[in-house]
């Protein structure tokens, strides 16, 4: 017994310190996890901004991730179908109707250097109390208008302070003005060819062609983009106590002003690249005329030249001796005065018969 108490006695202190080592590593390891889990939280709180007015509440997520994306439906009941759709970058304009909420995806126009335009990504998610936008941080009108309602109280009073859908209107009007000041630089290109048009020492299908393109990505925006905010406004109206009608009809005004703009646009830069390729043709039918007048012109001259070339007896030739009579050069001004002569007579032929215009 005495034997097994000392045993015990020293293993005591042993343990004593596994227990504390064991403390430890737990302690450290859970300092990190919440560290982790912290820097998590903060990165999250960063992409996804939140301001509310009135019991409004907006969220605006910039380039969310999926895990940012999850981290909403905690809150709120979006389906996991819609949180992956807000995501791509390729989806088409849509509405989907859930008995407590809307999801939206509207596209806009982003400028680039390369291509013109490209598709910018509008996600929204409308519910009674709440706006969540989600997109690519591309849409600058939108963050601006965040970072409005964030610094400006009056600001967020005036756009947060009705509804939700009174919100979701005020961000796509001005998605829209902004759609038509990019449209007005459009036209202002298309102004500023028209003169190279006529300009023979420019050329300009490249512009033409970019134009075009141009022309077209907006088009391929603005035309779902009507027809989607018809459909809109007859679904914010439940997550609104006024009447939104009057508002949506405003925005769609807009937009059919941007389209009709477009249809105008698309039909200017028809006429200029039918009229470019009509002046080119022309210029180039021009140019071959004259490398044909000259070519045929010098015929006779090759004919006459191609008979003294030829080892046959020829008068004034090497054969029977040069003519002398005008000199030594003889030979060679009666070759040039008979080729001229020719060339004259067929001159006069070609504008009897009306192939010379009064410009050749």
């Amino acid at each position: 017994m005495a034997h097994r108490s000392k045993l015990k006695g020293d293993r005591l202190p042993a343990a004593k310190g596994q227990i504390l080592t064991a403390t430890l590593f737990y302690n450290r390891i859970f300092c990190n996890e919440a560290s982790r889990w912290t820097g998590q939280i903060s990165e999250i709180e960063r992409r996804i901004e939140t301001i509310s007015n009135n019991g409004v509440v907006w969220l605006n997520a910039q380039k969310p991730s999926f895990a940012d994306m999850n981290s909403l439906t905690q809150k709120y009941p979006f389906q996991r179908l819609n949180l992956e759709d807000s995501l791509s970058k390729i989806q088409i304009p849509k509405i989907d109707r859930y008995a407590d909420h809307t999801f939206i995806i509207l596209h806009f126009p982003t400028p680039d250097k390369e291509k013109g335009f490209l598709f910018s990504q509008l996600a929204v998610f409308m519910g009674a109390d709440y706006l969540v936008t989600i997109h690519q941080g591309d849409l600058k009108p939108v963050d601006e208008l965040f970072s409005m309602c964030k610094n400006d109280e009056k600001m967020r009073q005036a756009i947060m302070g009705k509804s939700s859908g009174y919100l979701l209107h005020k961000i796509i009007d001005t998605l829209v003005d902004d759609l038509l000041h990019i449209l007005m630089k459009v036209v202002g290109n298309i102004d500023d060819i028209e003169d190279s048009v006529f300009d023979e020492r420019i050329s300009i299908p490249r512009q033409i062609s970019l134009l075009r393109r141009e022309i077209t990505t907006l088009r391929r925006i603005v035309i779902p983009l009507r027809r989607t905010v018809v459909d809109l406004s007859k679904d914010v109206q439940r997550f609104s106590k006024e009447d939104m009608s009057l508002y949506f009809k405003d925005v769609l005004d807009h937009i059919e002003k941007v389209y009709e703009a477009l249809e105008e646009a698309k039909e200017t830069v028809e006429i200029y690249k039918d009229t470019d390729f009509m002046l080119s043709n022309e210029k180039t039918n021009k140019i071959l005329a004259v490398l044909t007048i000259i070519f045929t012109l010098s015929i006779p001259a090759t004919v006459i030249g191609q008979f003294y070339g030829m080892n046959v007896l020829l008068p004034g030739g090497i054969e029977t001796g040069p003519w002398t009579q005008l000199g030594p050069y003889t030979t060679m001004v009666f070759v040039i005065v008979l080729s001229s002569c020719s060339a004259l007579l067929m001159v006069f032929y070609f504008r009897r018969l009306g192939w010379l215009g009064p410009s050749m």
